[in-house]
């Protein structure tokens, strides 16, 4: 099996090349030169360097290639492995290398870390070791106090019967612990597990004499949407006045219970408060804690190192964190992939020492079995299966194996595109924002003839062929939004998605699906916004549509891999079209990310 970086492939920098530090000399220089460096890893390194008085050639590149695997998605460098980024480089021998770098006046003076025999700038270690210091600190705490009788029969009310046997064995390690990782693929009930489990602790709470205090968050805004619709529809389910009588809950019960319908999910960013000036640090943290007692961040595969650290730092020691997510999904874009290390290394530890528990739903309810089926076969890379199931997927699943896929796609890309601008036009938000999530193009790439660029080109030309409209007003009714960088002026954030449409005035304006419902906003104050015929996979991390449409890049693309895949197959509700031929299917499949990180070893053994 391989395993890759999220890197892109080496080549050559252009003399014009904004990646070329044209001032750079010696190995530094040369290793730009060929693309294996980016100027400001070359820069970052030569400033730590002066200001550190180091000397040492091979230190200053273990310093750039540690910013490297910072911008590439790492918390750290394994100079073991370095080799793997080309064979054809003479890097130095590793041994004697991290004892030069361990050694050095970058260690000296705190700017390097060789920690695990790994390679750390001291910002990243130092939020790598308070996590897992913070995570142990809640696990060495006394158990919370729970009424075992009580749980008892709450669990036997919310989660009858046979069917919901692995919620029920979550939701009893949840209320019974500080930290709860709780884990499982799209589909398996997270959602609804998480509504039961605050269900069970709100009627915990009852001899408190105050409501229980929760927080609802997921690190973006259309994530933090989905999580409140579906907590809010499990807590209708639990609360049904129809009912049997052995799943009702008793009157002072439902009491204690109808307060969590008021609860308004948000993103991670605005529930920790942005602190002005910092896109890092917030208003609550170690000085000032959240005041909730319990805390609920979904889709938690997409917290950075940083974001976790800061997390941790703001939730009280006494309250309960519930960490939610599917850590065989794409990690975040920035450094770290904090959920696949802690169940890794949770799951390797001590289980009575351990400063978490980790409780992992198997069972699939949302998508058909084919997806299902697919899903389960590319968590344990098995290709041949994946291979099988989609040549084999009786329509709810698909392979499409066509060099130019423009043809076969255009049919069903229009019409998405023209029932999109049709509710636009008539002012019909609800219907506009229901088209978006009626079918996804995904792709791997922004640009090239596989990205995003180009096929929202193609959409919006097939739309122009069809309808006569040039679309020459960049805010034209119909078009669909995905908000790319954090707006909190307007409370928009980086994965928000939205469309145009017109007015009783015969304007236009914009709206986007939040947690709090519809939110209207001038098309005149979007800045960081693109249009959304297609989107990366990455940005569809924490949304699902009716059926996908999966354009897999060439099979060289280093951004192909078993993450992406997954990733996007299981943002389907009822169908997906993978297009791409059974080599490409393979070779992701045959892919993993790598990212090098201490924080599972540290996990597993403490200190």
């Amino acid at each position: 099996m391989t395993m890759v970086t999220a890197a892109r492939a080496f080549e050559p920098l252009g003399p014009h090349d904004r990646r070329l530090a044209r001032s750079a000399t010696g190995v530094l220089g040369e290793l730009n030169r060929a693309g294996l460096l980016t100027a400001a890893d070359v820069h970052v390194a030569g400033t730590l360097a002066r200001l550190g008085h180091e000397q040492d050639e091979q230190v200053v590149l273990a310093a750039a290639l540690a910013t490297r695997a910072v911008r590439e998605g790492s918390v750290c460098v394994d100079l073991s492995r370095v080799a793997e980024l080309d064979a054809d480089v003479a890097w130095p021998e590793p041994g004697p290398w991290l004892e030069r770098v361990r050694d050095s006046a970058l260690a000296r003076r705190g700017v390097l870390l060789v920690d695990l025999d790994l390679v750390y700038l001291q910002r990243y270690h130092h939020q790598e070791v308070q996590v897992c210091a913070d995570l142990r600190a809640r696990g060495l705490q006394p158990a919370p106090p729970v009424d075992h009788d009580l749980l008892g029969e709450g669990l036997d009310r919310v989660f009858p019967g046979e069917g919901y046997a692995e919620q029920r064995a979550a939701a009893q390690a949840a209320v019974c612990s500080w930290t709860t990782v709780l884990t499982g693929g799209p589909g398996t009930g997270k959602t609804t597990t998480v509504a039961g489990v605050l269900v069970l602790l709100a009627v915990q709470h009852g001899s408190t004499g105050r409501p229980l205090r929760v927080a609802l968050a997921a690190p973006t805004g259309k994530a933090a949407a989905r999580l409140q619709e579906a907590v809010t529809e499990a807590l209708e389910g639990i609360l049904r006045a129809d009912l049997p009588a052995a799943q009702r809950l008793a009157p002072e019960q439902r009491a204690l219970v109808e307060p969590l319908r008021e609860v308004q999910a948000s993103t991670l960013h605005r529930l920790l408060g942005r602190r002005p000036g910092s896109s890092t640090r917030f208003r609550h943290d170690r000085s000032d804690r959240l005041p909730h007692d319990v805390v609920v961040v979904d889709e938690s595969s997409m917290m950075s190192l940083t974001m976790t650290a800061r997390l941790l730092e703001a939730v009280r020691p006494q309250a309960r964190l519930l960490l939610v997510g599917d850590p065989d999904q794409l990690v975040s874009i920035d450094a770290g992939a904090v959920l696949a290390d802690l169940v890794a290394g949770l799951q390797e530890s001590d289980p009575a020492g351990a400063p978490a528990c980790v409780a992992r739903l198997r069972t699939v309810h949302r998508f058909g079995h084919r997806i299902g089926a697919l899903a389960q076969a590319l968590r344990e890379g098995d290709a041949d299966e994946v291979v099988t199931v989609l040549r084999d997927g009786g329509g709810e699943v698909d392979l499409l194996e066509e060099d130019d896929p423009t043809a076969r796609l255009r049919g069903p890309l229009t019409r998405r595109a023209l029932a999109l601008r049709e509710a636009a036009l008539s002012g019909d938000e609800t219907a506009a924002l229901a088209a978006l999530d009626q079918q996804r193009l995904l792709c791997a790439h922004r640009d090239g003839p596989h990205g995003v660029r180009t096929w929202n080109q193609h959409v919006e030309q097939w739309v122009t062929e069809t309808t006569g409209d040039g679309l020459w007003d960049p805010m034209y009714p119909g078009r669909p939004l995905l908000v790319t960088a954090n707006d909190y002026g307007l409370a928009l954030f980086n994965g928000d998605t939205g469309v145009v449409v017109r007015g009783e005035d015969g304007g236009t304006h914009a709206v986007f699906a939040g947690p709090d419902g519809l939110r209207r906003l001038a098309v005149s104050r979007l800045a960081d916004v693109d249009t959304m015929h297609a989107m990366t996979i990455h940005k569809a991390q924490g949304s699902q549509a009716r059926e996908v449409v999966v354009l897999l890049p060439d099979e060289d693309s280093l951004l192909l891999t078993r993450e992406l895949l997954y990733t996007a197959v299981t943002r389907a509700q009822e169908r997906v079209v993978v297009v791409g031929s059974e080599a490409v299917v393979r070779a992701a499949v045959d892919r993993q990310v790598r990212r090098a990180s201490g924080l599972r070893r540290r996990i597993v053994t403490p200190g």
